[in-house]
């Protein structure tokens, strides 16, 4: 009888490794979700700066520059500040896109 117990009984088997999970799928990417280029921030903070160098320059320099008094044929006056201000507005305007 014991002769019959020790032909029947099998080793073990060894469990599998468990299969690592899938990764999730990534999400597609349309053209509203796709990440900006590497010139976008370097183009956004330039408009900032420069118009606020702008401004700044156009204060400094009592109405003279950028395109003030000292070309009598080119003077735009308070416009400057309306330039600058534009620039800015630029910048930020494309602040609202930056991922």
């Amino acid at each position: 009888m014991s002769e019959s117990v020790e032909k029947n009984t099998k080793p073990a088997k060894a469990s599998k490794p468990a299969k690592p999970a899938k990764p999730a799928k990534a999400a597609k990417l349309s053209g509203d979700n796709l990440p900006n280029p590497v010139w976008f921030k370097p183009v956004m903070f330039g408009f900032m700066l420069l118009g606020l160098a702008w401004i700044v320059t156009f204060y400094i320099s009592g109405a003279q520059l950028p395109l003030g008094g000292m070309f009598p044929e080119i003077n735009i006056g308070s416009w400057n500040i309306a330039i600058g201000f534009g620039l800015l507005m630029v910048g930020f305007g494309m602040a609202t896109r930056w991922k």
